[in-house]
């Protein structure tokens, strides 16, 4: 008796899940094509921003660089300074000096002190140029992260537009998902269901057969597996796809004579 009372049960419960799982399909699809009017905009957001943080980046690393060529810049110029205070000396010295070996050493000195004022303001002529070459970078960055800037709020304003417009008709579509969803007392097929929508390109779980085809490959249905679909005795994946297939009547759905 026990046994006679499950099967129709059973029968029931299958045919009650895939009407389910079919409306929740249907929910979700509509979910999917909101997402598909905002296109590509979340991710070009993504990508400009990525982009920003890496042009500031960027312009913060060339200004560090500009201060560590401006502190050599200094540190040359000091050199010049001390330079010239020891050529004074030595100039000095060359008038007191009693025999050509001192004359000699001193103008060996005053001349290595020229030679190292040369070399500083050689230095300093190099770090000028790299500073202004980095500046350069500095205002072409600058004004490429303007436009950046620019493009991101127009794209934002663009992305905030929509979804305040779907907003309200995703969210009362997510909430009729769940319900249905929560009527499903199969988890392992719903879990089945959710797997195969994820992998599938177009995000369908469960497809009906359309002109004696997989609604979702299109791969032929033999006769005989067309008939165990349509008595609803249990759920039936399609062998290409792995897509549950479901009969279109009882989807709720008109096909072609």
């Amino acid at each position: 008796m026990s046994t006679d009372n499950t099967k129709p049960e059973q029968t029931l419960s299958v045919e009650e899940r895939l009407k389910s799982l079919y409306q929740l399909q249907t929910l979700l699809s509509k979910i999917d094509r909101i997402k598909t009017i905002r296109g590509e905009l979340p991710l070009e957001v993504r990508d400009l921003e990525d982009n920003i943080a890496g042009l500031n980046t960027r312009v913060e690393n060339y200004r560090r660089e500009i201060e560590e060529l401006r502190q050599k810049s200094l540190a040359e110029k000091e050199k010049i300074n001390g330079a010239h205070t020891k050529i004074d000396t030595y100039r000095t010295q060359l008038d007191n000096v009693r025999n050509n070996r001192e004359f000699d050493l001193l103008s060996k000195e005053i001349e290595f002190q020229t030679l190292e004022i040369e070399l500083s303001e050689k230095h300093i002529n190099e770090y000028a140029r790299v500073i202004d070459n980095k500046q350069a970078e500095i205002n072409a960055t600058l004004e490429t992260l303007a436009d950046r800037e620019h493009v991101l709020q127009e794209k934002r304003t663009e992305l905030e537009e929509i979804v305040s417009e779907t907003r309200q008709e995703e969210e009362g579509l997510r909430e009729q998902a769940k319900e249905v969803e929560a009527h499903i007392d199969d988890k392992r097929i719903l879990s089945a269901f959710k797997r195969i929508r994820k992998n599938a390109r177009n995000g369908l779980g469960i497809v009906y057969i359309q002109r004696n085809a997989c609604g979702g490959c299109f791969n032929r249905i033999p006769p005989q597996k067309q008939m165990e679909i349509k008595l609803h005795k249990k759920v039936i994946v399609c062998e290409y796809c792995g897509r549950i297939m479901i009969d279109p009547e009882l989807a709720g759905v008109e096909t072609e004579a």
